[in-house]
């Protein structure tokens, strides 16, 4: 089994968060794939952005505020 970085995106309203995970890859035909560790923490992630909870989301996330620039 092989591991891999990078990040996964979550978003709740005008919140997105950019949480960092770790990607596993094995010969199995399902990969690559999340970690149940890390599978939890992005659930986690959306939420607290859900909740409007920016502390918890900015524990675990960078968490950014979007604005819309054009229609």
């Amino acid at each position: 089994m092989r591991h891999g970085s990078g990040t996964r995106l979550a978003q709740a309203g005008e919140c997105l968060a950019s949480v960092d995970v770790d990607w596993l890859q094995s010969e199995t035909g399902w990969s690559p794939y999340l970690s149940w560790r890390d599978a939890q923490k992005l659930d986690d992630v959306r939420e607290a952005l859900r909740r409007g909870d920016l502390k918890a989301a900015g524990q675990m996330a960078r968490v950014y505020q979007l604005t819309l620039v054009a229609v």
